[in-house]
């Protein structure tokens, strides 16, 4: 049965209704809760450490942001090469404007190589990773980050940039330092970093080592006494290289002190005064890049990702490795005779391959009980 009401009835009845459910108490508890609500997503997207970015984007970027007239890259390195990045970065947005465009911001997190591989593996979503040694890119492999091919997908192997080992000596050279072979002397000591702790100092405990190798027809009994006589003589075993040159240059420990080439050259760009030899024979340092494709994945950007990869080959940019100290690699345009002049000549090079690779040399030299331990133990340290 239908019920009729006559219209002077049903206008009250709704006006009731309406009252009620739109009362002023009840827009006020909407307004509020959409204004703490709001609030929340804001601040929760802010938050995400203090990871450097070249835009106000949040930490973690997503498919959807990556719209056809946008996309976020974040590129996670060691220090030294973000220098070089900040120069490139500006030219690599240019060309992809003009040719996909499409703007691309760059994140851009510094750090030491072993803690930037750590936080990309807790969660830092970086699209490309510049670290120091390829054995912190292997570990991103073994967590499911990055692809077990990734040296065969990128240029040279993934090397985008190389140098050796230096050895950097107080004013005058008063010790007459020339080669490692003068660090096992009983008047030198000398600080590094610990290689247990340092993937820079790995590769200097490497060049040692190969040294030694070299020196005594390949006995590694003899390479060992070798590099086993050079760590007794150590002042300073540091946590990371900064700490090693902090206690050479400012607190004047030892009277040498192993680094990178490059970043003595870096150094001296920026006014410090240093002295420093580049021992024969030595190590080719090779700094990795990767993609990371777990997130470029999920991000959806991994065309720009491989894109900006791809440029870091190109000679502008390498030009710009190069301007920092970093030696031209084999085969690139930038390694001409003016470029190669600018550093002292190395005329015997060992290379990481000769031992198999990082994966190898980790477990031979590295992990816990392996070469490195043993040295220290026996020098009681």
């Amino acid at each position: 049965m239908k019920l009729k009401h006559h219209p002077h009835e049903l206008a009250p009845r709704l006006a009731q209704t309406f009252k009620t459910l739109f009362n002023l108490h009840s827009v006020r508890k909407f307004v509020s809760l959409f204004v703490i609500g709001t609030t929340l997503s804001l601040a929760i997207a802010s938050c995400g450490g203090n990871t450097a970015s070249t835009s106000s984007s949040p930490n973690s970027a997503s498919p959807v942001a990556n719209s056809a007239k946008e996309v976020e890259l974040t590129l996670v390195g060691y220090a030294v090469p973000k220098a070089a990045h900040d120069a490139i970065i500006p030219k690599f947005v240019e060309k992809w404007q003009k040719e996909k465009g499409q703007t691309v911001t760059f994140k851009q997190s510094y750090g030491g190589s072993g803690s930037q591989t750590r936080a990309i593996i807790d969660g830092l979503e970086a699209d490309v990773a510049n670290l120091a040694i390829a054995a912190d890119t292997e570990k991103l492999v073994k967590a499911g980050f990055v692809n077990s091919d990734w040296t065969t997908k990128t240029p040279n192997n993934g090397i985008v940039a190389k140098t050796v080992a230096a050895v950097i000596v107080r004013p005058g050279n008063p010790k007459n330092i020339k080669t490692f072979d003068d660090l096992t002397r009983p008047d030198v000591k000398w600080v590094t970093a610990d290689p247990k702790t340092s993937g820079g100092a790995r590769w200097n405990f490497l060049a040692l080592w190969d040294h030694a190798l070299r020196a005594n027809n390949k006995d590694e009994a003899k390479a060992t006494e070798f590099v086993t006589k050079a760590f007794a003589n150590v002042a300073v075993l540091a946590k990371d290289a900064r700490e090693s040159t902090d206690a050479f240059s400012k607190q004047g420990q030892g009277d040498a002190l192993i680094n990178y080439e490059n970043e003595v050259i870096l150094a001296q760009q920026k006014g410090e005064k240093l002295e420093y030899v580049v021992p024969d024979p030595n190590v080719s340092i090779d700094i990795p890049i990767s993609v990371i494709d777990k997130n470029v994945d999920k991000h959806g950007t991994r065309e720009v990702a491989e894109a900006f990869v791809q440029y870091l080959y190109t000679p502008e940019a390498q030009a710009e490795f190069v301007k920092l100290g970093f030696r031209p690699l084999d085969g690139a345009p930038v390694k001409t005779k003016e470029n190669t002049d600018k550093y002292p000549a190395v005329k015997t090079l060992g290379t990481i391959q000769e031992y198999g690779g990082w994966s190898q040399a980790q477990k031979k030299f590295f992990d816990d009980g392996a070469v490195f331990d043993q040295v220290q133990a026996s020098i009681k340290r």
